[in-house]
C-alpha cells in the first residue's frame, strides 16, 4: 500500500498537519491500516525533499500545515490513473512456509495446513462480523471502510481456498516423495546454483 500517495491525495483536498493527516487517512480506510505519527512525519519530509509537498502556515497551537505542490498534484493524478501491478515473485510468508515445509523430512504438512486454516477461518469470521462504528451508516466513511474490509474478506477467502487446494495437491504424493535432501553441489558465492536439465 502506498502511504506516500495516499497522504498526497489527502493533501490535494487542502492543507493538513500531521495528526490531521493521520485522522483523515483513518477515516478513509476505516482504521484498518493504522499509521503512527512518526511514519506520517517521515513521509511528509520525504515528500518535501522530492518536491511534492511543502510546509505552509503554522497555527496558534504550533501545528505546521503541509500543502501539496503542483508536482505533487501531478503525482496524485499519475497514481490514481495507474493500475496497481502485483509483483510476479511471491514474498508471501505462508506460501514460502508451506513450500519449505512440504520439502522437509518429518514435517506433517497437513497439520501445518490445518492449523493455518483454523486461524484463517477465524480471521474470516471476525471480518464478516465486523461492523462500522462511525456515525453515519450510509455515509462516505462507511463506504470507504466497507471497501477495505471487503478486500480483506476476499483475501481471507482466497487464502482458505488456496489452503484447500494445497492440501489436495500434497495429498496426491506420499510424504517421502516430496522430501528434498541438502544438495551436495555447492553454489558459487553470490550466484545461484545452476539447474541442470
Amino acid at each position: 500500500m502506498s502511504v506516500r500517495q495516499s497522504l498526497l491525495a489527502i493533501l490535494d483536498q487542502g492543507p493538513c498537519y500531521g495528526y490531521q493527516l493521520r485522522a483523515e487517512f483513518d477515516r478513509r480506510t476505516g482504521s484498518t491500516w493504522p499509521l503512527n505519527v512518526g511514519q506520517i512525519y517521515n513521509t511528509l519530509e520525504r515528500l518535501e525533499r522530492d518536491g511534492f509537498a511543502a510546509k505552509g502556515d503554522v497555527d496558534e497551537q504550533g501545528h505546521v500545515y503541509w500543502e501539496i505542490t503542483d508536482q505533487g498534484r501531478a503525482e496524485v493524478r499519475a497514481w490514481l490513473d495507474s493500475p496497481v501491478e502485483r509483483t510476479q515473485g511471491t514474498r508471501d510468508e505462508l506460501a514460502i512456509k508451506l513450500a519449505v515445509a512440504a520439502t522437509l523430512p518429518g514435517v506433517d504438512v497437513a497439520d501445518v495446513i490445518h492449523r493455518q486454516r483454523r486461524v484463517s477461518l477465524g480471521q474470516l469470521q471476525e471480518l464478516n462480523r465486523a461492523t462500522y462504528a462511525g456515525a453515519d451508516p450510509d455515509g462516505p466513511e462507511q463506504l470507504a471502510w466497507s471497501l477495505v474490509v471487503d478486500s480483506m474478506i476476499f483475501a481471507a477467502e482466497a487464502e482458505v481456498r488456496w489452503l484447500d487446494h494445497t492440501e489436495q495437491r500434497l495429498s496426491m504424493h506420499p510424504q517421502h516423495a516430496l522430501d528434498l535432501e541438502l544438495s551436495t553441489e555447492r553454489p558459487k558465492r553470490g550466484r545461484p546454483a545452476k539447474v541442470r536439465s
